[in-house]
């Protein structure tokens, strides 16, 4: 069929089509690039009136989505008591300090020995502006936030099979990529090839957009000269007294920039979610779940791994094992149950739910992520390439090099994610290695960024989130098939208990989809209560 007889592709087909090929998130990401995906709903604390006359409930999880529940529960006038398998309130909101550790799956235990107040995040490391109820918490709860850089134009985009395997610099790339179509835009412009498109009053103003925003000379040409300068900086910098003049740097050819595939790059901070301005809270992300924890006080029950879910028109029994009592088995009584549970855990207990509860429950697979923390004896990567903060991005199976957005020019030792894998076969390879081979392959692929890597690296750890054993993966990854059949009843009270969690959302991945799923489901739950 020839492309005269295709049908336009209109947005909503470009969004059938991604849903198709690339599954629920990547929809996701593209809706809001597109227009069509909302800002967070949230838009202030809850409010569950009425008496619900004491009625219990047992929360199973002490994730954000758990803590949620509780902290408003309590505040409800609900008793609350929430069953937490780890030894530490936060679930994938956690971060790994010096003196912590980490048993994965398979046994390996590793030692965190960073030296103090640094740190890796090895679930969720930033916050967008638009999740605003994650912010209200912080700020209800007083946890300090400061910027996240996203985007640094000085950190680098690297092929390892372009331009030599050397690096190139965010700014250069990004310039030379805009200021190239620019120049083709003005070219066909100047030539007609718009006038059905634009009117000439539009046209001129275009051509004046282009000139300013595209860094063109007079000619309208996108090469060396002080215009070009301007957004890709230069190849010797303007300084002072003799011999100050700077010189303009020559821009990569398009050839280069589209063969490379580096422009692909250039998405991760222009996408909605990744947009400034963008936040951390100062110490680690884990300082967000200590905060809730201490919003909690005598309700958390550590240690606590569930075995099984029973419900009755009465009210739920929960079984758990006391892992600091050599797995003695107890249960826990309550009116109604909030689970929290990832769904990885969820779909493997013996849980009394209905049929299609229970086909929801076994239908969402989690994305398989891998992190990495490295310790370097100094900041190389400020005092020799002046990168402030920032990803690199490579095709290299570590991803991403993000340099820490605090601390900066301080002279001391500094923590590098040295490498998030999300998916795919790289994901799962460096899962099946052992915590010493992951650190050794990031040390490897990272040395071909930062050379200084070999003589620089002190300490590492690790966190492959299959091998995790109270997640078994990283985020609930839904499709639009299985959001179709599955999500609804997934969400549904079924019979005395409701699911929350990130899974339960249509933001998957994001602390903002925990709490929204939370809120959701115990407004929905005490409506019921109110009701009875």
């Amino acid at each position: 069929m020839s492309d005269a007889a295709s049908p336009p592709l209109t947005r909503r087909n470009l969004l059938t089509l991604i849903g198709a090929s690339a599954g629920g998130t990547a929809m996701y990401q593209a809706m809001t690039s597109l227009g069509f995906a909302a800002e967070s709903p949230y838009r202030g604390p809850i409010k569950l009136e009425g008496d619900p006359k004491g009625a219990s409930v047992v929360i199973l999880g002490a994730g954000l989505a758990g803590m949620t529940a509780a902290f408003e529960l309590g505040r409800a006038g609900y008793k609350v008591r929430i069953l937490e398998y780890n030894n530490r309130a936060g679930g994938r909101n956690w971060s790994l300090r010096g003196g912590d550790a980490y048993t994965e799956l398979g046994g390996a235990t590793q030692h965190c020995t960073f030296d103090d107040g640094l740190y890796l995040n090895p679930g969720p490391w930033r916050i967008p502006y638009h999740h605003y109820a994650l912010l209200d918490y912080c700020r209800r709860f007083g946890v300090t936030l400061e910027p996240f850089i996203q985007l640094n134009h000085n950190a680098f985009l690297h092929s390892s099979k372009a331009f030599g395997g050397r690096p190139q610099r965010i700014r250069e790339i990004k310039a030379d990529f805009e200021g190239a179509i620019a120049e083709l835009l003005a070219k066909a412009t100047r030539q007609g090839a718009l006038d059905d498109a634009v009117s000439k009053d539009d046209q001129a103003i275009l051509i004046e957009a282009l000139r300013a925003h595209g860094g063109l000379d007079k000619d309208f040409r996108y090469v060396a000269s002080d215009e070009s300068a301007e957004f890709r900086g230069y190849a010797k910098d303007p300084g002072g007294g003799l011999g100050a003049a700077p010189v303009n740097g020559e821009p990569i050819g398009m050839h280069d920039i589209l063969t490379s595939r580096l422009w692909q790059g250039l998405q991760n901070f222009l996408s909605y979610d990744f947009q400034t301005t963008m936040f951390q809270p100062v110490g680690g992300m884990g300082r967000i779940g200590e905060a809730f924890a201490r919003q909690l006080p005598n309700a958390i029950r550590y240690g606590a791994k569930v075995t099984g879910i029973r419900q009755d028109e009465r009210g739920v029994t929960v079984a758990f094992e006391d892992l600091a009592r050599d797995g003695t088995i107890e249960e826990a009584r309550a009116d109604w149950c909030v689970c929290a549970l990832p769904l990885t855990i969820l779909s493997q207990l013996p849980v009394e739910v209905s049929a299609p509860m229970k086909a929801a429950i076994d239908a969402v697979p989690y994305s398989s992520s891998v992190k990495f923390g490295l310790q370097f004896r100094r900041r190389f990567w400020e005092e020799d390439e002046h990168i402030f903060g920032g990803i690199s991005y490579t095709d290299l199976p570590i991803r991403h090099i993000s340099y820490p957005s605090a601390g900066y020019n301080s002279g001391g030792k500094g923590v590098l994610l040295g490498g998030y894998i999300w998916n795919g076969p790289n994901a799962y390879e460096f899962t099946a290695m052992s915590p010493a081979e992951r650190i050794a392959r990031a040390l490897d692929d990272g040395a071909q960024i930062h050379p200084q890597y070999r003589s620089e690296f002190e300490t590492g750890i690790s966190v492959a989130w299959h091998r995790a054993p109270f997640t078994l993966g990283c985020a609930g990854e839904w499709t639009e098939e299985t959001r179709r059949d599955h999500y609804d009843n997934l969400c549904q009270i079924d019979g005395r208990i409701v699911l929350a969690g990130e899974h339960a959302s249509y933001i998957p991945a994001w602390q903002e989809g925990a709490i929204l799923s939370a809120l959701d489901a115990i407004a929905r739950l005490h409506k019921r209560v109110v009701a009875a």
